[in-house]
């Protein structure tokens, strides 16, 4: 089977290298006005992909044979979003890899974040997706959690049709908010899918044959 990522040697009209930066807005939770504490998303432990997965123990995982970070585009705009005191830069992530049309992605794990420890999971987790038809477009469904909070209560679901779990009566963290976003991408330009307190910015460049 041909590997899935491609390294930096490969050539050809449908390599890119991709690059995703994971931000936090540092707002109090307490201000922000989703009322999302009484959903509970569905579950995206072990998937086969990850894109960044921090253990509990602070070790990475990733199936992304990574760039250097002084290598990205996205680096700068990072660096500027944390300067301003606003932002938390959670994950970066840039690779090479050939998108050609019709490709269909694999879901990429990500937890990122501080560690939850009575939750077991990081402070954002999730799975984001590119596919290609004839655009690059990007799947972003992630989740971010605080620590502790109110028990919260079942929910069979919401008027976008997000699939949800019965939520446990004794909640170890509690949904802060979420995106579930996918857009389509052009290359060469910076996109930003956010929610009130996460972002994620994305940013394709074509490789040179």
């Amino acid at each position: 089977m041909a590997p899935l990522f491609a390294s930096a040697q490969e050539s050809g009209d449908n390599l890119y290298r991709a690059e995703i930066v994971i931000i936090e807005r540092l707002v109090d939770p307490q201000n922000v006005e989703e009322h999302m504490a009484s959903r509970m998303p569905e579950p995206v432990d072990n998937l086969a992909k990850q894109m960044k997965v921090f253990r509990g123990d602070g070790s990475l995982a990733t199936s992304l044979r990574l760039a250097p970070e002084t290598d990205l585009r996205l680096r700068s705009v990072a660096q500027r979003l944390e300067n301003s005191g606003r932002y938390r830069v959670l994950m970066t992530a840039g690779w090479y890899q050939s998108f050609p049309p019709n490709f269909e992605g694999e879901p990429m794990q990500v937890a990122v974040g501080d560690w939850l420890a009575d939750a077991g999971h990081r402070e954002v987790e999730g799975h984001i997706t590119i596919d290609r038809k004839r655009y690059l477009h990007v799947g972003v469904h992630l989740n971010h959690w605080s620590p502790g909070g109110s028990p919260a209560y079942p929910v069979q679901g919401d008027a976008t049709g997000n699939e949800l779990q019965p939520a446990s009566t004794n909640a170890r963290a509690e949904l802060v908010t979420w995106i579930r976003e996918t857009r389509r991408m052009r290359s060469e330009e910076v996109h930003y899918l956010d929610s009130p307190t996460i972002g994620v910015l994305v940013f394709f460049r074509p490789v040179e044959g």
